[in-house]
């Protein structure tokens, strides 16, 4: 196999193969991972554009029709779930595991499709595509701490993690260590080389996200797999960094909420990097992944929520 940068699947970890969905024809910017073993399992398939790219992955590491095993999605945003539908058909043994809270979004896409056709626009058709139903018989919902087997001694160990959005999981691979965090822990793009929070409309909660960090933390894994984009050593380091940052982009927006100013231009007064530093075309697909304005909407709406007067 190549070397890590390229289109390229390669080795990321004993048994984990990291595979560029290539969103938007982007290098590194949206991971999935294979999980080898007698039972293998694909972690994230990226969107449905995507799926041309990750079945041609698949069938050069070896993976026939009837090979794959399972299929898991941390949560279920198009640019992690939009190909379930198609990589089930590919690939009819599979067992497609889910947050309890998403599933039933997998078995009949409709609302999920019309909310994000809302939010994308034209982007939806041109850069993420849409979501193919899977069969219902197909899917299994993950209860936190449940393990999905590899192999012998090799499982994937689910860990709720909401504060994204209320249908993240973690998964923790007992052999390699590798904790594969989906966007619990943020965007950290290789070209940019910024952690950035995702605190996306409409589900983002702070304590939530905040505690999901502390559980990543005490499951001590080895890296962090990222959905965008790779794997992170000094995980400790990592998560501590991801919870300054992310309190200190919740500080910022309810700052500005409370003066009645701009939540993204806060933000982007603070946080954007500085003209010049990162070029122009990977500033880009930062924005497109994890933009100002969206992680804005999500921090207005959690502080709006929070502060709406409890029903009695």
């Amino acid at each position: 196999m190549s070397a890590p940068g390229g289109a390229e699947p390669h080795a990321i970890g004993p048994g984990v193969i990291e595979i560029d969905t290539l969103l938007g024809g982007w290098h590194r910017v949206t991971a999935g991972y294979l999980i080898e073993g007698p039972a293998p399992v694909l972690v994230e398939t990226g969107s449905q554009t995507s799926v041309p790219v990750v079945l041609e992955a698949l069938a050069r590491l070896g993976l026939g029709a009837h090979d794959l095993a399972g299929v898991v999605v941390t949560h279920i945003h198009l640019d992690h779930a939009g190909g379930v539908g198609n990589v089930a058909d590919a690939f009819p043994d599979a067992t497609v595991y889910v947050h309890e809270k998403g599933a039933r979004h997998l078995a009949d896409p409709t609302r999920l499709v019309d909310s994000a056709s809302r939010v994308y626009g034209p982007l939806l058709d041109s850069l993420y595509g849409r979501l193919d139903p899977t069969p219902p018989e197909r899917l299994h919902v993950l209860e936190d701490g449940e393990q999905i087997e590899i192999g012998p001694g090799r499982s994937l160990t689910a860990v709720d993690s909401p504060g994204h959005a209320k249908h993240h999981v973690g998964l923790h691979d007992s052999e390699s260590g590798i904790l594969f965090v989906g966007d619990a822990v943020g965007v950290r793009l290789p070209d940019v080389g910024v952690l950035r929070p995702s605190t996306p409309p409409p589900d983002f909660d702070l304590d939530q996200a905040l505690h999901s960090l502390q559980r990543f933390a005490a499951r001590r894994p080895s890296g962090l797999a990222l959905a965008h984009y790779g794997l992170l050593h000094d995980p400790g380091d990592v998560l501590k960094e991801a919870e300054g940052t992310l309190r200190q982009w919740a500080e910022t927006a309810e700052t500005a909420y409370r003066a009645g100013e701009d939540i993204a231009e806060a933000l982007a007064k603070r946080f954007d990097p500085a003209p010049g530093v990162v070029a122009d075309e990977h500033l880009e697909k930062f924005e497109v992944m994890n933009g100002v304005h969206s992680n804005a909407a999500g921090l207005h709406r959690w502080l709006e929520t929070r502060d709406r007067p409890k029903a009695s």
